[in-house]
């Protein structure tokens, strides 16, 4: 998927690999969209074949609703409410973590003289041909 649709339905989570984010409504019902970055700092996307899992945990900290939640082999896993303070020292956390990656990763590729590979693009798009996101999320449906 290369682009994301005006209005998003619930219950589906909209995967693009080509731009490393997943994006979907949030799944208090408020409607808000909530976008998720998929990098080595912020969030993976595991499907084992017949679910999909988000992790770490969405906290929608900046939205009214605050809801904070996992998706979890297709289902979505409550999580408990955070205060401020607890927001604010990982949002400090993972800045840090952000900075030590990038410095690591920029030290080694010159130290090391090692690249980024690319993905064959026949690899990727057969994996996202297996069947259609929206069967992933029928749960929200039911």
């Amino acid at each position: 998927m290369t682009t994301i649709p005006g209005e998003l339905e619930g219950g589906v989570l909209y995967i693009s690999m080509e731009y490393g984010t997943v994006v979907h409504s949030c799944c208090c019902g408020c409607g808000h969209e909530v976008v998720t970055p998929l990098t080595p700092t912020d969030w993976s996307l595991t499907f084992d074949g017949e679910a999909v899992s988000l992790w770490p945990s969405v906290g929608s900290w900046n939205l009214p609703c605050q809801s904070h939640y996992v998706i979890k082999g297709n289902r979505v896993v409550e999580a408990g409410p955070w205060s401020r303070k607890m927001v604010e020292k990982e949002v400090k956390h993972g800045k840090a973590a952000k900075a030590r990656y990038y410095a690591n990763l920029s030290k080694s590729s010159v130290d090391t003289g090692v690249s980024k590979a690319k993905l064959d693009p026949g690899q990727e798009s057969r994996a996202t041909d297996l069947s259609p996101w929206k069967r992933f999320w029928a749960w929200l449906s039911k």
